[in-house]
């Protein structure tokens, strides 16, 4: 559909099953997109524990996933923290696909939440460090390959809801999304003379494994039972459901394709109609 064929993919956060990330990109190789499965690999500490990173055994079970719709995949692990990491995170690519075209910046931390007035700053940089400066890292490495291709190219931000709205216990969270939309938009005037295309997705609730965690998490601070939370939040959205990971994908694959050959600089809603703005 949208002839992403030999296409080259890198998707951050890609390493957790049922997550948007692994959506993302299977979707992309459903449309003949090669991929890079990238995520930490293994916990780091309590605040990147397993529970909530993608593991290799994992990686290596999405990349498989990749391979059956006739496309090559490989595995990255990397803490997009780091200059360095991310930098190899290209490194590997261009061994093994010689190019990028796509990158997908889906790494994100969206478990770490406090009432503001006990909002510990390790937690504060922690969701900072991955959420915004790792979307930085990984896009000025990406750019300075695809500007040295001269081909083009397209970086997609998973975004948020909480990048348009604010939402209680979450001021890290929310502050990060609202300054990725910056950095799209940014990227987008400064990237646009080579060609490179910069956008954003915003997704509202997706019960991922991280969804549930925020469900537990909402309905509990706001003394409601677990069913009956999840169905306000299906009662206030227009289309009467929460999103799916295939909703994303599906944003995602079309941005990245020449169907979206005139849209930089977008902050997309994914929302059923509840985040117009």
């Amino acid at each position: 559909m949208y002839n992403l064929t030999n296409k080259v993919a890198i998707v951050t956060g890609s390493g957790r099953r049922k997550g948007i990330g692994e959506a993302i990109a299977l979707r992309l190789a459903q449309e003949a997109c090669h991929v890079v499965i990238s995520d930490l690999g293994a916990p780091k500490g309590s605040e990147f524990s397993e529970a909530h990173i993608g593991t290799t055994d994992e990686m290596e079970a999405i990349a498989t996933d990749a391979r059956a719709h006739g496309v090559q995949a490989i595995c990255v692990p990397c803490d997009v923290r780091y200059e360095s990491e991310t930098a190899n995170l290209i490194a590997a690519t261009i061994k093994a696909f010689g190019k990028v075209d796509i990158l997908v910046n889906n790494a994100g931390v969206g478990y770490l939440m406090e009432p503001f007035t006990e909002f510990k700053e390790s937690s504060w940089d922690a969701v900072l460090d991955v959420n915004l400066k790792g979307a930085f890292l990984c896009s000025k490495q990406a750019a300075i390959q695809m500007v040295q291709q001269g081909t083009g190219g397209s970086i997609i931000n998973i975004a948020s809801q909480a990048a348009k709205s604010g939402f209680p216990f979450a001021a890290a969270y929310t502050a990060s999304k609202h300054g990725l939309l910056g950095l799209t938009r940014s990227n987008a005037v400064e990237l646009g003379r080579f060609g490179i295309r910069v956008n954003a997705v915003c997704p509202n609730h997706i019960t991922t494994g991280l969804g549930h965690w925020q469900n537990q998490f909402f309905s509990e601070k706001l003394g409601l039972d677990y069913e009956t939370y999840l169905q306000g939040i299906r009662d206030r959205n227009p289309l009467g459901r929460t999103g799916l990971v295939e909703d994303i994908a599906k944003a995602v694959a079309f941005l990245a394709s020449d169907q979206a050959a005139y849209i930089t600089g977008e902050a997309m809603n994914v929302s059923g109609g509840e985040e117009y703005h």
